[in-house]
């Protein structure tokens, strides 16, 4: 019975890990990713915005991020001399927790399979390494 239990409660772990969540928006700025939340609360340095609805509208130089798109994508164009939000690539990450560098991370359980991919500091809310199919996987919470 022990067994049983600790199998359900290993796929439920599993299955809650890979949620994506549905309220997440992404966007971009200069090829970094961020949240429309994060942008929310820098008004002021935003000098335009496009919004993209679906990742099939999505202009060649997005094409890129058409996995994170599903809810839309924002991209942002910053104001000259306001863009120095902190950034740090994925890769930079996954080290930082002792995984390997080109490991996929999981923001919002969004895969970014590459790692070279720039995001905001601001986003990274809440950080663990787990176990993803028998390996360490960083997970991201962006609230």
């Amino acid at each position: 019975m022990k067994k049983i239990l600790y199998s359900f409660l290993l796929l439920s772990s599993a299955t809650l890990l890979a949620q994506k969540n549905p309220a997440t928006k992404f966007a971009v700025a200069n090829d970094i990713v961020g949240t429309v939340d994060m942008f929310n609360a820098h008004k002021s340095a935003i000098q335009s915005s496009q919004v993209y609805k679906t990742p099939a509208n999505l202009p060649q130089n997005l094409k890129k991020y058409s996995s994170i798109a599903e809810n839309g994508l924002v991209e942002y164009k910053i104001k000259n001399g306001q863009d120095n939000i902190d950034r740090l690539p994925l890769s930079d990450l996954n080290v930082q927790y002792q995984i390997a560098e080109n490991t996929p991370v999981y923001i919002d359980g969004y895969e970014f399979t590459n790692t070279k991919t720039l995001v905001f500091g601001e986003i990274l809310t809440k950080m663990e390494a787990k176990d993803k199919d028998g390996k360490r996987t960083l997970f991201i919470t962006t609230k």
